[in-house]
């Protein structure tokens, strides 16, 4: 029998996921809080749109999410309308917010309260990741439930792994964000460098990616990163909220962040110079301004 599948939050990120699902031939019901995205994306997608999160749930075998911090995952969820007073028995509500560990660990009690499963998925790759079928999705919870969703979760995604149980995809995700802060930040001090030095930063780039310096980041950004092009990719503003849930995270387990502490006050210098909605890679923005202010 064909799966039923809703999609709930239409975002950057949720609407090519949700069109993916489409071309896969599941029955999608999707549901965006401004009911404008959704009718766009019924006019570009086989499936239906909803006017809220149970209405798209209802009936539905797996229910995705992809919305934006932990109140808007609660009010797709438990809030007015929301998606776990629709749930079948049995059935699956997959989030892939970046959200809090502790959340994951909530609704997942609470689904269970109820006799369907929550699994935590974040996700990473961005955009781009999405619009191509190529994200990583990091999980937590019950096997179980992992081993129904996981081949549903591959028309999107390049790699689908269980971590551990419910709010280890999260945590796996701020593992994720931790090291790319310090990459971005480490990659931007080396075309600053490279430039102050009189170096042509391409070609210094041309060789050091071919060795032990080579990263994603290198590859995919530094091109606009020289280009002074960050009207792209993931927001600063998205990073910062990001960085927020892995420094709460830090302090309630004892780890010690003091590079990504510090990277997260470096994005705040970025939002500060209006730079909120520009690529992650900015960092290097902030560099040039505070030389010329030297």
């Amino acid at each position: 029998m064909q799966q039923k599948v809703a999609f709930l939050g239409l975002g950057v990120m949720g609407y090519p996921m949700a069109g993916h699902l489409s071309s896969q031939g599941f029955e999608v019901t999707v549901y965006n809080r401004t009911a404008a995205r959704a009718e766009d994306w019924i006019k570009e997608f086989s499936g239906q749109m909803a006017t809220t999160p149970a209405g798209a749930a209802s009936g539905a075998d797996i229910v995705f999410a992809c919305v934006g911090q932990d109140e808007d995952v609660r009010a797709v969820t438990v809030g007015e309308q929301g998606a776990f007073a629709a749930l079948d028995k049995g059935a699956i509500f997959v989030d892939h917010t970046t959200a809090s560990a502790a959340l994951a660990r909530e609704l997942a009690s609470e689904s269970q309260q109820h006799g369907f499963h929550f699994i935590d998925a974040p996700v990473s790759g961005g955009q781009q990741g999405a619009e191509n079928g190529r994200l990583t999705v990091m999980c937590g919870g019950e096997e179980s439930a992992f081993s129904r969703v996981a081949p549903v979760i591959e028309s999107y995604a390049q790699t689908v792994k269980l971590l551990g149980p419910s709010g280890s995809g999260q945590l796996c995700k701020m593992v994720n964000q931790v090291c790319i802060a310090g990459l971005v930040q480490g990659l931007a001090e080396g075309l600053h460098f490279a430039q102050a030095a009189g170096l042509d930063a391409n070609e210094v780039i041309e060789v050091i990616s071919k060795g032990a310096a080579q990263s994603w980041q290198m590859e995919n950004r530094y091109k606009t990163m020289l280009a002074n092009e960050f009207e792209h990719g993931f927001a600063v503003d998205w990073m910062r909220k990001d960085l927020d849930i892995v420094l709460q995270e830090a302090r309630r387990n004892g780890s010690q962040l003091p590079v990504t502490a510090l990277v997260d006050q470096f994005y705040a210098d970025v939002q500060a110079a209006g730079g909120g909605r520009w690529d992650t890679s900015s960092l290097l923005t902030r560099l040039k301004t505070k030389s010329k202010a030297d």
